[in-house]
């Protein structure tokens, strides 16, 4: 058939049979298209997600400037190895795999107890935590969307502002939400205001009611860690309202103070929060396993519906339906993180790198006078450009200096004029980075 004929043939509709089964195929200048509607809660996102949008700006920059040497303080990726005790209890699992003894399939889809047990025991040491409330997850990301799955499209959700956006496009793509406005802000999620003048923690007096209350801490992007008696406030504020707090404590282990010493590394630290609180937390930022995954979420058996039923329950059965299971083998490898002494000092050896790191940072900027935060409990600076907006900034810098950082306005409206900065890569490519920095902002 002539291509002309082929053209006009596929302007009308087309049945194709498949094994009895058709598909009704349309064309039109974009090429064929089902009958299937796009679900629309995507055509809510705005734009790309932040970070592959910022990796799109790094490989423009390459082609721009080839030969430039680009150090990378944008995407919070660890760059440190994993320390060999770790992977050799990894390596010495997958080994055994290869023997009839050792081979293992499938197990637990809320992870194998011994890591389970470990976590309760180490992580949660006299709060309280059994091992049966601990579901093993691929990482807090993953945890975050299956949360929202289990909570549903019905629910009301507040976020702290500016804070990491998965808690927001998971919302908006489960139908939680309307439409952004210009502010990017979007309707049916109540934002709350965290920003130097307020400490960082939000006036919860101003903040309305809602089913659940996504809170990090010590929170990504500006690195504040909230202290005992925020957090306090922040569950008497859920048990008053009935509501759900997602506590995510991805950065915990880079609390300086620890536990017991004014800003607690779990919320389950707060007298009351195992009856309103659940909490999520990964391996990636303080084991480096950004690449192995694993992570974990806490349910307790004390967190109950409306109805009385316990949200564990409801958890368990979406993990028994969306996921297998963690791999084993980054299993292997979390509970050598933190089943021997030798192993936490090796994790706390790679947190310390990186701490020292945002030392460096939080001094370079201050010593330019600019107003900068976070640093001290977490592994992001957070530097204010007053009047400047913060995609201009981020592209200034990459222009200028061949430095990435990520833009605040990229989570949320609270973050527009701010520009966070990560002290996740190696010690001397910091030192560059200062150094390039201290040149064009002097």
């Amino acid at each position: 058939m002539p291509t002309n004929m082929i053209s006009k043939f596929l302007e009308k509709s087309v049945v194709l049979p498949l094994d009895a089964a058709p598909i009704h195929v349309k064309t039109t200048g974009g090429g064929p298209r089902t009958s299937v509607l796009r679900n629309p809660n995507m055509e809510k996102l705005q734009k790309g997600y932040l970070f592959p949008e910022i990796s799109i700006k790094h490989e423009a920059h390459l082609k721009k400037y080839p030969d430039a040497k680009v150090i990378s303080l944008g995407i919070g990726d660890t760059t440190e190895p994993i320390p060999s005790v770790i992977t050799s209890a990894m390596a010495e699992y997958v080994l055994a795999l290869s023997t009839p003894e050792g081979y293992q399939g499938y197990g637990p889809e809320q992870g194998q107890m011994n890591l389970r047990k470990v976590i309760a025991e180490k992580v949660y040491q006299d709060m309280g935590i059994k091992e049966s409330e601990v579901f093993i997850s691929d990482g807090a990301q993953c945890d975050i969307a299956r949360l929202q799955t289990l909570f549903g499209p019905n629910v009301t959700i507040a976020v702290q502002d500016p804070t990491f956006p998965g808690y927001v496009d998971n919302g908006v793509i489960v139908g939680q939400t309307g439409s952004a406005d210009e502010a990017g802000k979007y309707a049916g999620i109540a934002y709350m205001r965290c920003a130097p003048e307020n400490h960082f923690f939000p006036d919860l007096s101003r903040v309305p009611r809602t089913d659940v209350i996504f809170f990090c801490s010590p929170n990504n992007p500006t690195g504040h860690a909230a202290s005992a008696a925020q957090l306090r406030d922040l569950v008497d504020f859920a048990r008053r309202n009935g509501s759900i707090i997602v506590f995510d404590t991805a950065y915990a282990w880079y609390v300086s103070e620890g536990q017991g010493q004014g800003k607690p590394r779990s919320i389950y630290e707060v007298p009351g929060a195992r009856e309103v609180a659940i909490e999520i937390s990964s391996f990636s930022k303080f084991a480096g396993f950004t690449g192995v995954r694993l992570g974990w979420a806490v349910v307790p058996d004390e967190l109950r519906y409306a109805d009385g039923s316990r949200v564990a329950r409801d958890f368990d059965r979406i993990v028994c339906t969306c996921f297998n299971g963690a791999s084993s083998v980054a299993q292997a490898g979390g509970l050598a993180c933190l089943s021997t002494e030798e192993g936490r000092d090796a994790v706390r050896r790679v947190v310390g790198v990186y701490k020292d790191n945002a030392r460096v940072l939080v001094d370079t900027f201050a010593s330019l006078g600019k107003e900068v935060y976070g640093g001290t409990d977490s592994p992001y600076v957070w530097v204010r450009f007053p009047g400047r907006r913060s995609w201009d900034v981020f592209a200034e810098i990459l222009e200028k200096t061949h430095v990435i950082t990520v833009p605040g306005s990229g989570f949320g409206p609270g973050g527009e004029g701010f520009i966070r900065v990560s002290a996740f890569n190696s010690r001397d490519r910091v030192l560059e980075a200062a150094a390039r920095l201290k040149k064009f902002l002097a």
